[in-house]
């Protein structure tokens, strides 16, 4: 007799499914045209490569899968993982899904709740990017005009401030440590820029649940 799986063992079944499986369609891209073509890569400049970024992002890595998952929930994190872009897109959506429902991202509720919303931002990308492929050689004129260059860089920060003053107004006792080190990094050290961005997520996110931590013991909080 068949037995039957309980939500949270069939997301568990399907994520690692399609996540391995994405896994093997990664890589059986260069390797068929490695194939078809009768090339390989220069191995020693690849190794040296992997050695110089790949610890980097195995370490990054695993600091997003400590500090997304408890906050995307089990599908959700299954679905932002094989579709990307989580903290610019899928982590927004699914936050705001889940404050809007009151509901926390652990509970059957919101585990529903911020799949749904991950996989609806991940359906209206894929169509939009559809969209602007069609569209990109009419639009470019428009996209590309100096008035409204201004608009288009300040798309994140608006969205991202937005989200901010939202989780800052329910606790400021823990928003202002990472607010602070952000505001140190970025301001004293040339090397931090947009494209350090994606790294410093899980790193505020790993040293705001210390400083929460800190805060609890002593009875700030």
């Amino acid at each position: 007799m068949k037995k039957n799986l309980s939500y949270m063992d069939s997301v568990h079944r399907s994520g690692r499914i399609w996540n391995l499986s994405v896994m093997v369609l990664l890589l059986a891209f260069p390797l068929t045209v490695a194939v078809l073509f009768s090339v390989s890569p220069d191995w020693g400049a690849l190794g040296m490569g992997l050695l110089a970024t790949a610890p980097m992002y195995w370490a990054v890595g695993a600091i997003e899968t400590v500090t997304f998952v408890p906050m995307l929930g089990a599908g959700g994190s299954y679905l932002s993982f094989v579709t990307g872009n989580i903290s610019n897109l899928k982590l927004p959506c699914a936050i705001n899904a889940l404050e809007q429902n009151e509901v926390s991202a652990n509970s059957e509720e919101g585990e529903i709740i911020s799949t749904i919303a991950i996989a609806t931002s991940s359906i209206v990308t894929t169509v939009i990017i559809l969209i602007g492929v069609i569209c990109i050689a009419p639009l470019t004129p428009i996209l590309e005009a100096p008035v409204l260059q201004p608009a288009f860089e300040q798309i994140l920060p608006a969205l991202f401030g937005g989200l901010g003053v939202a989780f800052v107004s329910k606790n400021w006792k823990i928003a202002v440590a990472p607010i602070l080190l952000m505001l140190v990094l970025f301001i004293f050290i040339s090397a931090m820029n947009s494209g350090t961005v994606g790294i410093m997520v899980p790193v505020s996110a790993v040293f705001t649940i210390a400083v929460a931590r800190i805060l609890y013991k002593r009875g700030v909080l």
